[in-house]
């Protein structure tokens, strides 16, 4: 709880300023100003959006939202060539990939270490953020083509399992850290459509999961970065009606290879949201 309480001190409410778009022009880069390219809805961007609010950082990072579906044509040719979001300007330079993103953040910006020194919580908590991207948030989004509680019960029973290995606290590794940094965008979308679409509870029967989004929610650093859940739905409705998903899931049941529908559906949604 004290560490809850710190990072709420810490945050600044802010209010949200209009993205840029197509007739937006390019902002001074390399002047010295440290700025976070984002998109208020992309839960890769939230992930360092997240980080930075949690370190007090926001009078040091500022925030450069993008109009994704009218970006302008500078993002791509100046800021980041891969033309998505998050991306980072600093010291001279622009880097991508949200998981590399709040490790740097929390490396090269004062405020309170994210990332434990313990050499065991810090292996558990590497493993944790290799398994976000490569299974957990693939399995999910693989789901809606399929059977969403009994696909994605051994990944959210994975999350349960996690939270139990360390005392202290709420958090995967007993005090709030990147981990659920990098978590918490995607676990909030999914309870939030796999409820109302599914009527499925991600919580029920894990108690350590629902005390774990208990604790994020008292976050301002956190709810602050949310996105409303009528456009978490209309998204992923309208994912879903991409009609050749239904053929890559047939694909998949005749080979028997249900990860290649989670491992496409991911990459299709991933694309969505950091382009659309």
């Amino acid at each position: 709880m004290f560490f809850s309480l710190l990072f709420i001190e810490r945050s600044l409410v802010e209010y949200r300023q209009v993205p840029l778009d197509a007739t937006s022009d390019l902002p001074t880069l390399f002047n010295g100003t440290t700025r976070l390219y984002i998109s208020y809805t992309c839960p890769f961007a939230q992930r360092v959006w997240i980080t930075r609010n949690l370190k007090g950082l926001q009078e040091n990072i500022k925030l450069v939202p993008i109009d994704l579906p009218n970006r302008p044509a500078w993002f791509k040719e100046k800021v980041n060539p891969a033309n998505k979001v998050p991306a980072l300007e600093h010291n001279g330079k622009i880097m991508g990939e949200s998981l590399d993103l709040i490790k740097y953040v929390d490396s090269n910006f004062e405020g309170p270490s994210l990332y434990p020194l313990d050499p065991e919580k810090r292996n558990f908590g590497e493993d944790m953020l290799k398994y976000v991207d490569t299974t957990f948030t693939k399995v999910v989004f693989g789901s809606f083509k399929g059977d969403p509680a009994k696909d994605t019960a051994p990944v959210f029973d994975h999350l349960e399992n996690a939270l139990q290995k360390f005392d202290g606290g709420p958090f995967f590794l007993g005090d709030l850290s990147l981990v659920d940094v990098a978590y918490i965008p995607f676990v909030q979308r999914f309870q939030v459509f796999l409820g109302e679409v599914f009527k499925y509870d991600i919580t029920a029967g894990r108690p350590k999961l629902a005390a774990w989004i208990e604790e994020m929610n008292k976050m301002v650093a956190y709810t602050q970065t949310i996105t409303e859940s009528e456009y978490v739905i209309n998204f992923f409705k309208k994912f879903m009606c991409y009609k050749f998903l239904d053929l890559v899931g047939l694909l998949a049941s005749v080979l028997n290879k249900q990860d290649l529908r989670f491992a496409f559906c991911f990459t299709l949604s991933q694309e969505i949201w950091r382009h659309s």
